[in-house]
Parts: structure tokens; C-alpha cells; sequence
């Protein structure tokens, strides 16, 4: 166990069973500002990893700074060329995408560049149930007989080495623009830009974090450079790539891509280009998400993509391309409002299978890696559901539904922590003849199981990943940025602590702890989230929410046995705006005692 001395005001074990360390340099403002040598925005860069002499070039992370010449990766150039060609003689183009929000971030985007370039592009969507993810061979074919000669499969392809020899021998041409994890031997195509491929450089695996969305934003850049080389815009204008980073912001929050370097770019400029609505669709995903400001952030990954996420998941595949995509705004609207309730029929789905999934924990708890299946779950909520429990256990998480028909395969979603590569754990098991087919990347998996493998898939990544699981739990510790007392906690700190974002995967959201406060009220609000208001001895009173709380161990310490004690609260200071004026307050992620 760490040494109280070396734990922030001397926590050890808090309520969540953490200790509590400083993610950088001590920044303990609860006794006034003494001693910080750096200002907060410039002690957050730092405690992320910015070398002090590139201070300047994250402060506001621009493309300019961040974009690399997209040459530096495998396939970039002959994929601009081929789909270069595809426009200047007329060819019929399909995109085919995937079915969460990074498929159709990326086939909207490549739609919208072409039709930019006066070229319309059709698109094919899988439906999740019928096809499930990646290209298949049968549906190649299909779309080569109504007349397309190319096909760029976006957010998928990686690993489809028997549909894309079905679509060779078909005679059309495939370009594939994927993040996936990959294997040594890739499939059969006229390009395959990925910078996870395993033959990838350095300086193209160095941007292994981009979600397909960036890939896709990289290869319209080099496709414009193609086509601007050829004389093309010498009678046209250029098509505006830098509105398309909406598109590109939404994607890679969205598929939870680590926000640091160009993503961050690519996201901090997204947002931006996001909140001028110019995207029609956008606008109306906005609004039916009832965003009354420009989104930020957390609202891409909690409010808009949970939207988009919905047409795949329990409706029809193709609402979020043709959403993204629409220059009608009342067929903008009807979309946006059809996936607003899928998106409610979609958590009560949710919940059911989470409340089934729960109950076979018990049996689990000695395992590294957690692995629930069960017949009639619903497919579109799985991922969601091992999300949930990933961060319930702190383990990675494999959900399976079980099919009901003769075969009885399983398809299973699977999250990961920090320090644990699920995506090529999963390559290894189908390698090692475990399962009919997985991929993934490092925080997400998806596979197929025979029902007569399961066990010895569990009892194979168990083996596999236990002493992944076992350094990444040891290194666990609740890591702080900021100490304030309570009248610190107001709305100009909030903006100061924004500034350096924006925050997500591999760029955290910066804590904080504030204290020590007494509670003045708790209670339960909503769905099991424990709600204080608390005060200190500065004078300083605000509200801190601890969310889906009501039921552990920390939530219910708060509720029941911290009346009249001390404590320190550690977690996101956020703005609260439903007052005559904004306030600023707490979401949790722990707590402890002061005596």
C-alpha cells in the first residue's frame, strides 16, 4: 500500500477504495495560491505529457500545427489516385460503411467530399442483425452488379479477406480506410490505408489513435492534393474540407479515440466548425438532443452519438448516414426525432439485459476477464451493457447474446481498461481457432463464439490478459490535478479548466479535489444518482452529483454515514446553468473522510 506521506492529504484508501495521488505536480490551492510555479492551464499540459518546450503548440491545438502530409502513411497516395480517377471519368462509386457513429461519421464524409466534387456517391450500410460489422462478400458482389466499379469500405475491412477476394474476382475495386487492429496477411485491395497496419512505419503508427472518421479527413486531403495536381479546380472550387470536421469530431469522441495530439486538433476544430450548424443534420441532431448551446465535448460522446448510435443498434442502419448527409432540413428533423426514441427504446433495452448480465457476476470474481452470455440479448446493446460492467469490476469485459437458432453462435462486445489490449487478445483467440471471427482495437472487440468454445474462450483470455489485468489494477489510484477549498469551486475556474481541454480518452478531464466540506443535504434524484449539497468552513456552498451512485458502497456512505463529518470530494467541476445564473458544481468519481 502507498505511504499516507506520499497520498494526497494523506488518503490512502477512499471511499472507493483508492488512494489518492497528484496526477502531476502538487497544485493544492486550498490554502491560497502559494507555491505554484506555473499557472493551472500550463500545470495541466505538463501532467498530460507536453514536453514544456511544445506548451505553446497545445494550448490551442490547430491542424496547422498537428496535420501530417497524409503520403506518411501506407496505400494514402494510391487511394487518392484511384478515387482521384473515380471522379474525373464518372465512375459509380458505393461507400460502405459500419453502423455506429464512426461508420457513419466516415461514410458521410466521404459522401459529402465527393458530392463537394461534383460527384455523387451511393452508400451501403449493413444491418446489424442480418449482416453484422464488416463488408461482406455477398453484399460486395451485389453492389458490383448495380454498377459500381469502386468501393471504399470505411470503419471496416481490415480483416475481410474472404469478402474482399469475392469482390475481386467480381471485378470491382475495393479501397479500405479502417483503425482496426490487423493481421500480418492483409486482405485483397486496390489500397488499404490504416495506420495500424503491422507493415505501417513509424511515422504513420504514430497516428495509430485516429478513429476511421480522421483516417477518412486525411484521405480527403490527399484526394483534393490529387485532383488540385491534375488541374481539377482550375475551373470549380475546392471543396471545404475544414467544414467537415464536425463530422470528424463527432466520430472520434464518439468511438472513445484517445484526444491527444492531431485528434485533439481534429476535435477542438470540429467543435467549432460544430457549433455554426451548417451541417443540416447536425443541426437537427442538436436540437433533438435538446441542446440549448454549442456542444461540447462530453456532449458528443453522451448526448449526439448515443443518437446516431441508436439507428444501428435497435433501428435501421442507414438513419445516420442519411441524417448526416440530408440537405433537407423537415427530412433532417423526422430523422433526428426517429432517432431520438430509438434512443429511449434502446436504454430500456439496455437495462434489462444489464440487470441479467449483473447477476452472473458472482460466479466471476476470482476472473481477470469478465465474460457474461445469455440467450435473447438483444445484439444493439451489448457493447453498451460491457461498457457498464467494465467500469462497475475495473476488468475488461466480454457480453455475448447467444443465438436461439440451430447453430446457437454467440455474438459477443467487448471493453477494455488502460493497459490491456482486448482487440489483439481477439485476433490471437480466432487465430488459435477459439472463435469463427473477431477484431477489434485496444479499448473494443467484437467476435463470433461457437457455443462449444465459450468456456474455453474465457478460460483462454484469462490466462492471456491476467497479468495485464493484474499491473493495470495495481497502478490504479485516483489521480489528482487540482486541491481547492470550497469557495474556490466557482464558474471562472470552470472556464480555466476547459481551456485546456478538449478532454476524453488519453487526454483526462482534469479532478479536483475540494474540501474539506460537511453535507449539508443528501438525497436520491433521478435513476440511483446520489445528489449533496455541501458548505466549508471558508463559506463556500455547492452541489456535487454522484451518478449511478445510489447503490455502492460510496453512495451509500454518503447518504447514510457522513452526517456531521468531514470529507474531501474529488471529481469534474462542471458548470450547473438551470439557475437565474450559472453555478459551479461537482460530478464525483470518489470521496473520503477527514477523521
Amino acid at each position: 500500500m502507498e505511504s499516507r506521506s506520499a497520498c494526497v492529504f494523506g488518503i490512502d484508501r477512499s471511499l472507493s477504495g483508492k488512494a489518492w495521488q497528484w496526477r502531476g505536480g502538487n497544485m493544492d490551492l486550498s490554502d491560497g495560491p502559494a507555491g505554484l510555479e506555473d499557472d493551472i492551464v500550463t500545470q495541466l499540459l505538463l501532467s498530460r505529457g507536453v514536453p514544456r518546450a511544445d506548451l505553446e503548440r497545445h494550448r490551442n491545438p490547430s491542424l496547422r500545427a498537428f496535420l501530417p502530409d497524409p503520403s506518411v502513411f501506407q496505400d494514402m497516395d494510391v487511394a487518392a489516385e484511384r478515387i482521384a480517377q473515380a471522379v474525373l471519368t464518372g465512375e459509380s462509386v458505393t461507400v460502405y460503411g459500419d453502423y455506429d457513429v464512426d461508420g457513419a461519421t466516415s461514410a458521410a464524409l466521404l459522401i459529402l467530399l465527393l458530392r463537394q466534387l461534383g460527384h455523387d456517391a451511393r452508400y451501403y450500410i449493413p444491418d446489424r442483425l442480418l449482416e453484422g460489422y464488416g463488408p461482406s462478400g455477398e453484399a460486395l458482389v451485389r453492389i458490383a452488379g448495380e454498377g459500381s466499379s469502386l468501393v471504399v469500405t470505411v470503419d471496416c475491412g481490415a480483416m475481410a479477406h474472404e469478402a474482399l477476394e469475392m469482390a475481386h474476382q467480381a471485378g470491382v475495386d475495393v479501397i479500405v480506410v479502417d483503425h482496426h487492429k490487423c493481421s500480418p496477411q492483409l486482405p485483397r485491395a486496390v489500397a488499404l490505408v490504416n495506420p495500424n497496419r503491422l507493415d505501417e512505419d513509424a511515422l504513420g503508427a504514430a497516428h495509430g489513435h485516429l478513429a476511421a472518421v480522421g483516417v477518412a479527413f486525411l484521405l480527403a486531403v490527399a484526394t483534393v492534393r490529387t485532383l488540385r495536381l491534375r488541374g481539377y479546380f482550375e475551373t470549380r472550387r475546392e471543396p471545404d474540407l475544414f467544414g467537415l470536421l464536425d463530422l470528424v469530431a463527432l466520430g472520434t469522441v464518439a468511438d472513445v479515440a484517445a484526444l491527444h495530439g492531431l485528434n485533439r486538433a481534429l476535435v477542438a476544430q470540429g467543435l467549432k466548425v460544430m457549433a455554426k450548424r451548417d451541417n443540416i443534420g447536425m443541426s437537427a441532431l442538436i436540437d433533438a438532443s435538446r441542446l440549448g448551446r454549442a456542444p461540447t465535448c462530453s456532449d458528443l460522446g453522451f448526448a449526439l452519438g448515443p443518437r446516431i448510435n441508436a439507428g444501428g443498434r435497435v433501428g435501421e442502419s442507414t438513419l445516420g448516414v442519411r441524417l448526416l448527409t440530408t440537405t433537407d432540413a423537415d427530412e433532417a428533423q423526422t430523422i433526428a426525432a426517429q432517432l431520438s426514441r430509438l434512443n429511449d427504446e434502446r436504454r430500456a433495452i439496455e437495462q434489462e439485459v444489464q440487470q441479467v448480465a449483473e447477476s452472473q457476476l458472482d460466479r466471476q470474481h476470482n476472473r481477470s476477464v469478465i465474460v457474461v452470455a445469455g440467450e435473447g440479448w438483444h445484439p444493439g446493446v451489448i457493447g453498451i451493457v460491457a461498457g457498464r460492467i467494465k467500469e462497475k469490476t475495473g476488468k475488461p469485459t466480454l457480453v455475448i447474446a447467444m443465438s436461439a437458432d440451430e447453430a446457437g453462435n454467440g455474438k459477443g462486445s467487448g471493453r477494455s481498461i488502460a493497459g490491456v489490449d482486448l482487440g489483439a487478445a481477439i485476433i490471437a483467440a480466432r487465430e488459435a481457432g477459439l472463435l469463427i471471427a473477431g477484431g477489434g482495437h485496444a479499448m473494443a472487440a467484437g467476435l463470433t463464439v461457437a457455443p462449444d468454445k465459450l468456456d474455453a474462450l474465457s478460460q483462454w483470455l484469462d490466462e492471456r490478459l491476467a497479468a495485464d489485468v493484474a499491473q493495470s489494477s495495481a497502478g490504479r489510484h485516483m489521480l489528482l490535478d487540482l486541491a481547492l477549498s470550497p469557495g474556490g469551486l466557482n464558474p471562472a475556474l470552470v472556464e480555466t479548466l476547459e481551456s485546456a481541454g478538449p478532454y476524453g480518452m488519453g487526454w483526462p478531464g482534469p479532478r479536483i479535489a475540494v474540501g474539506p466540506v460537511r453535507i449539508v443535504k443528501a438525497d436520491i434524484v433521478g435513476a440511483d444518482h446520489v445528489r449533496l449539497i455541501v458548505t466549508g468552513p471558508d463559506g463556500g456552498r455547492f452541489k456535487a452529483m454522484a451518478f449511478r451512485s445510489g447503490e455502492t458502497e460510496m453512495g451509500q456512505a454518503l447518504l447514510h454515514a457522513a452526517q456531521g463529518r468531514r470529507l474531501w470530494l474529488a471529481g469534474r467541476a462542471r458548470i450547473d446553468d438551470w439557475g437565474s445564473r450559472p453555478a459551479a458544481e461537482l460530478h464525483l468519481d470518489d470521496a473520503a473522510f477527514c477523521d
